[in-house]
């Protein structure tokens, strides 16, 4: 994979954001994600704590960040604790993180090595009062397992019951829902190497060809550029499989009349981007099909009008369920009694448009940020409206990331192909 380079006074900026919102006389302490296995003596591929990377730049597993920012030791406000030196290791991993690579990367001075951490800890935690420590606290998280900050919160509890303690979620995802121009410009990266990936697709499905082969040539596509899928499991779904809101088997061959619903952006470093478009496997949409998709896309340019500053998530969420609504009536998939309710979802509305139509977008695909604050300048959040018609063997979504800005928004995945015409031309050009 490419490296990217992003300058330290990020990571910087970052940290002095986060003090301004902690109490006084307090210490925050950041676990990396723990390595997972797998089977036998083998593991998953490790995915940093974006948390843990947000406020150092680091990607390193075993990774733990100190922060104590109202010390009088100047060298004990910040303490970044990495792998110790090992010769195995280093063997059979190549070579981890030294002092000054750290420090070059995270802008903090004092590395110290993380079997050092207990002893440091101990010696600092007494001066302090409050004690902020982190967890995975997005709300759809579905965590079955202990982590590393499960373990951790259990340990200062148990050690130290008299300091109090905070969370660091709310803080954190309050900065990381507003994205920097660093960051901005980042996904922008994502999202041209996502246009490069679609513009090859267009070219390439044809009747025969499999749902393994259409993912394998975006994934060639990004690869080539140095980079990768975005983080989530691609899909790549035709016929009956558009259905399947997260359908990742990717396994069946595509056949002459049916359409493909593909989504799978481009991730640029650390940042994501997230795409899905729907295309016909023969290079054109049935009349049907096409009736569909312009449904979908009215709601789709209707809903992203509506994505401005001052909006919430759940505002534009309940936009595009009256979009959606007026669509499947319009269609005679549902009746009017159907669809007067659009907080609580009727079963048969539900069942043509199960999902709402957007997430916010960042370092996580489903990015950190309330639903319910005001949107503000900087977010970045995707627009996905959808409608799905199993005995039809019909699902058809559109998906593009928008930004908001103070005067409105900007698609940045207006690169790829949206409008059926197009999309038509350019597959059978």
């Amino acid at each position: 994979m490419k490296k990217i380079s992003i300058d330290k006074s990020f990571f910087k900026e970052n940290r002095e954001k986060l003090y301004k919102l902690m109490k006084p006389n307090s210490i925050a302490v950041l676990n990396s994600n723990d390595i997972l296995p797998s089977n036998a003596d083998g593991t998953m591929k490790f995915k940093q704590n974006n948390d843990l990377f947000y406020l150092s730049g680091i990607t390193q597993e075993k990774t733990r960040l100190l922060l104590n920012p109202g010390s009088n030791d100047v060298n004990m406000r910040e303490i970044l604790f990495v792998l110790d030196y090992d010769l195995d290791t280093e063997i059979w991993e190549g070579s981890k993180l030294k002092t000054g690579e750290a420090e070059a990367i995270s802008g903090i001075k004092t590395i110290m090595p993380l079997s050092k951490f207990n002893g440091v800890f101990r010696s600092l935690i007494w001066h302090a009062d409050n004690i902020y420590l982190n967890s995975n606290e997005h709300d759809r998280a579905k965590i079955e397992i202990n982590t590393m900050d499960d373990r951790f919160i259990k340990y200062c509890q148990k050690t130290f019951p008299l300091h109090n303690y905070f969370r660091l979620a709310p803080l954190l995802y309050n900065l990381r829902s507003v994205k920097s121009g660093i960051e901005i410009d980042l996904i922008k990266e994502a999202c041209k190497l996502t246009a490069n990936g679609f513009s090859r697709i267009l070219k390439f499905v044809k009747p025969g060809v499999t749902e393994y082969e259409v993912e394998a040539e975006l994934v060639h596509e990004y690869k080539r550029w140095g980079f990768d899928i975005a983080d989530y499991e691609p899909i790549v779904a035709s016929g009956i499989n558009s259905c399947a809101l997260h359908y990742d088997k990717n396994s069946e061959t595509c056949k002459d009349g049916d359409i493909l619903l593909i989504d799978a952006a481009a991730g640029y470093g650390p940042y994501n981007a997230d795409v899905t478009r729907t295309i016909p496997v023969n290079g054109k949409f049935t009349a049907r099909q096409k009736n569909i998709y312009n449904a979908v896309l009215r709601t789709f340019k209707s809903t992203v009008k509506e994505i401005k500053p001052g909006k919430s998530m759940n505002d534009i969420a309940m936009i595009a369920r009256e979009l959606i609504a007026k669509e499947l009536v319009d269609l005679k998939l549902v009746k009017n009694d159907d669809v007067k309710n659009i907080e609580n979802k009727s079963p048969v509305f539900k069942q043509y448009y199960p999902h709402d139509v957007s997430h916010y977008l960042g370092l996580d695909v489903h990015d950190v940020g309330l639903f319910s604050s005001p949107l503000k300048p900087g977010m970045i959040l995707t627009c996905e409206p959808g409608i799905y018609i199993k005995e039809e063997s019909l699902g058809i979504r559109i998906e593009n990331d928008i930004l908001v800005t103070e005067d409105g928004n900007i698609d940045l995945m207006d690169g790829v192909p949206i409008e059926a015409e197009d999309i038509e031309n350019i597959m059978t050009a």
